[in-house]
């Protein structure tokens, strides 16, 4: 990054949040939108970056087209074949429980534990734990209080 780049990206920082929102004004020629602090900020450190080394690879932008296809199209829409909330395949959720460490590998529509396929990560805490869980909870997926 060149010394002006790492400067604008620096001052970011202190900048109090009228001076953000001018720069918002000057990078996007728009309005700033009514959120946080955090977000103009890591938008505008984007922005600088973006204009100064340009921006993504058109392979990049394509790709991004193909994947935003395989949402339904609907407001909050999930891809097509795939739980929202589903780790990636291959994913190795680890917890101990009772000073053994248990291990179970995502897979594409289910879970493995102990080399044998269980449907639900609530299966595996029961067997594991010989009472009923809530299998996202009991592997850190989820809080107690249902924020994800």
């Amino acid at each position: 990054m060149t010394d002006s780049v790492l400067a604008q990206l620096a001052a970011l920082k202190g900048a109090p949040a009228v001076a953000l929102k001018a720069k918002w004004r000057a990078l996007f020629d728009t309005e700033p939108p009514p959120y946080n602090r955090r977000f103009l900020e890591s938008r505008l450190a984007y922005r600088i970056q973006e204009l100064a080394y340009g921006g993504l690879r058109k392979e990049t932008v394509e790709r991004l087209r193909v994947l935003a296809k395989q949402y339904d199209g609907k407001a909050g829409g999930h891809l097509k074949g795939r739980h929202d909330r589903m780790p990636i395949a291959g994913t190795r959720l680890v917890r101990e429980w009772q000073g053994v460490q248990h291990s179970v590998t995502v897979r594409g529509d289910d879970f493995e534990y102990l080399g044998q396929p269980y449907k639900s990560l609530s299966a595996i805490a029961r067997e594991i734990t010989k009472v009923r869980w809530n299998g996202w909870v009991f592997f850190g997926l989820k809080s107690h209080r249902g924020a994800a």
